[in-house]
């Protein structure tokens, strides 16, 4: 950890645990956006691939809290009903993930932010679309494909997964707790894809393993803030949260 202090300073450090405090905060509310908060704070004064790797271990374990916080019989529940999508976001977060130094990473969040903001913005303008349950399969194929091919990329896989959960009104409790599940499968899959990429590695594990404290404080303190929240606010709340992730995953595209 000293050598990580010497590297990029206290200053920069310490701004570094406010942010992932902050992504922990917001992660606990509504479930979702700590790579996002982590990804755009981390990498605008760290190399990318050193931003995504100190979200890594902060985001598997803040996701094994959030997953087991219903208890271990509600999880697996979860992890039944989601298994179609659960199984395509893994086998292609692990098949993207050696695409990092390869795909056009900007073309990727252009299109994902787009889609993203404008799926968002329109269900808080009143839109609100029901999925019938004959196709459900088939959308959680292509949902989970979309989330495993940015997730293995980018980090960055909770966007087009809470964009799902809301289309089919998953239950405010439920639904955190089936990102947890969802997000920290995801997350043990890209700890070991980037354990091979070389992107997690003796240099940058040190600094994702201290990011661990602040990340799940902040989420503790979220959790406080998403028990208060009734139905329509989480989903308000969560949509709101879905288009800032969008706008920033446009912002990332255009200045890549």
């Amino acid at each position: 950890m000293t050598g990580w202090i010497e590297q990029i300073g206290p200053l920069f450090l310490g701004l570094s645990f406010a942010i992932v405090l902050l992504s922990g905060f917001v992660k606990g509310a509504v479930g979702f956006a700590m790579p996002m908060i982590i990804i755009s704070g981390l990498g605008s004064f760290l190399p990318p691939d050193t931003a995504l790797a100190a979200l890594i271990l902060p985001t598997v374990l803040s996701n094994v809290m959030q997953a087991l916080r219903g208890g271990l019989r509600a999880a697996w529940s979860s992890v039944r009903r989601f298994r179609v999508f659960i199984v395509t976001l893994l086998v292609v977060i692990a098949l993207s993930a050696q695409l990092v130094a390869l795909l056009p990473g900007w073309l990727m969040y252009l299109a994902l932010g787009l889609l993203v903001t404008l799926f968002a913005g329109s269900q808080l303008a009143g839109w609100r679309p029901r999925l019938e349950a004959r196709h459900r399969a088939r959308i959680e194929v292509i949902m989970g494909a979309a989330a495993g091919l940015a997730g293995g990329v980018s980090g960055v896989w909770g966007p087009p997964t809470v964009a799902y959960l809301t289309t089919i009104d998953a239950p405010k409790a439920e639904q955190l707790r089936i990102q947890g599940v969802i997000y920290g499968a995801g997350a043990v899959v890209l700890l070991g894809a980037h354990l091979k990429s070389g992107v997690l590695n003796a240099q940058t594990l040190p600094l994702s393993l201290a990011l661990v404290v602040p990340a799940l404080l902040g989420m503790l303190a979220g959790f406080r803030l998403h028990d208060r929240l009734d139905a329509e606010r989480f989903r308000r709340a969560t949509l709101a949260v879905l288009v800032l992730a969008g706008l920033n995953l446009i912002r990332r595209g255009l200045t890549g």
